[in-house]
């Protein structure tokens, strides 16, 4: 890690590392257009920010939350318009939303689906005493 005037640099697998994905997800995500334009150095050499490396946090925690490459690129395309948050937090807030709601139809589902596997649990151990007796 280099250090500059303006923070910090970092090869690709340091800021692997450090993100806990792999250089290939980084790249990919470059590809996509999720991180910016990278810098390189003379050879062809990535080095990536302290910019890129809270970015890639952001990406992750939007993946654990569920929002798909396609929304984070939705999002990033409104940024790039707009060039600020004014526009992009509501559209997060909707996508965020119909996760919620998608989540909590999930819940319901399992719950359901437990109870129904609790009964018939029951129902199969009844059967097995009356074969024991």
């Amino acid at each position: 890690m280099a250090k500059s005037g303006k923070g910090n640099n970092y090869s690709i697998g340091h800021l692997a590392e450090k993100v806990g994905l792999t250089p290939r997800t980084i790249r990919y995500y470059e590809e996509l257009g999720l991180l910016d334009t990278v810098k390189r150095l003379e050879g062809g050499r990535r080095i990536y920010t302290d910019d890129d490396l809270r970015r890639l946090k952001f990406i992750k925690r939007l993946k654990i939350l569920g929002l798909t490459l396609a929304e984070m690129k939705e999002l990033e395309d409104i940024y790039k318009i707009h060039r600020t948050n004014k526009k992009v937090l509501p559209r997060l807030l909707e996508l965020l939303d119909r996760r919620l709601e998608e989540t909590r139809n999930k819940i319901r589902s399992l719950s359901r689906s437990e109870g129904e596997l609790l009964q018939y649990r029951e129902r199969i151990k009844e059967k097995l005493k009356g074969i024991e007796e």
